[in-house]
């Protein structure tokens, strides 16, 4: 029960093992030294969620960063706001859907950043982005090609491959599945 050693109880604790820190939550950051040419990529693009402030991971003038985007962008918007719509809807509405209706609105009107602009405030609350450089309507009816790229290329930096789509970023998530097997009827000897 009692040591026999009078110098036992004078000896400091033994060192336990440090505490475990918290799971690591909120947007990635982008290394410091990080530039465009780098292949960075962030994990799994479903295990961000904005819990904190952050930033936009580029600027609004910074679309010759994606050269391909940008053409596409300037020459047919809609494709690449189908795409943004699609993610940031998380698979609700399709790119088709909302990239014709992009269109559809660019035609009759001439003004389809009164529907982009809509994403863009959805998209700056999913990720608790700034409104900036200025109110999202301000920015999509200035700059709506600028606009759409610097959206598509946010998307893509927090790790959403962009062609694929939500669903196709969903089954690279999980590996390739997609639900659990559906049994029907009763399972027999």
């Amino acid at each position: 029960m009692y040591s026999s050693n009078p110098y036992e109880s004078q000896r400091p604790p033994a060192p336990s093992a440090p505490p475990t820190p918290p799971p690591v939550k909120g947007v990635p950051v982008m290394p410091q030294n990080y530039s465009y040419g780098d292949n960075y990529r962030p994990q799994a693009p479903g295990q961000f969620h904005a819990n904190t402030p952050g930033s936009w991971s580029t600027g609004l003038c910074g679309c010759f960063s994606d050269v391909s985007n940008c053409c596409i962008t300037c020459w047919c918007p809609c494709i690449t706001f189908g795409q943004i719509a699609e993610i940031v809807d998380k698979g609700t509405t399709s790119c088709g859907t909302s990239g014709a209706l992009y269109g559809l609105l660019a035609y009759l009107t001439g003004c389809a950043c009164i529907y982009s602009c809509f994403y863009r405030s959805k998209m700056r609350r999913q990720y608790m982005l700034p409104e900036s450089p200025c109110g999202d309507c301000l920015v999509h009816f200035c700059c709506e090609t600028c606009a759409l790229c610097q959206e598509y290329r946010e998307l893509k930096i927090r790790g959403f491959d962009m062609p694929i789509g939500w669903q196709g970023n969903v089954e690279k998530q999980n590996g390739g599945v997609t639900t659990a097997p559906n049994f029907q009827g009763v399972m027999n000897r």
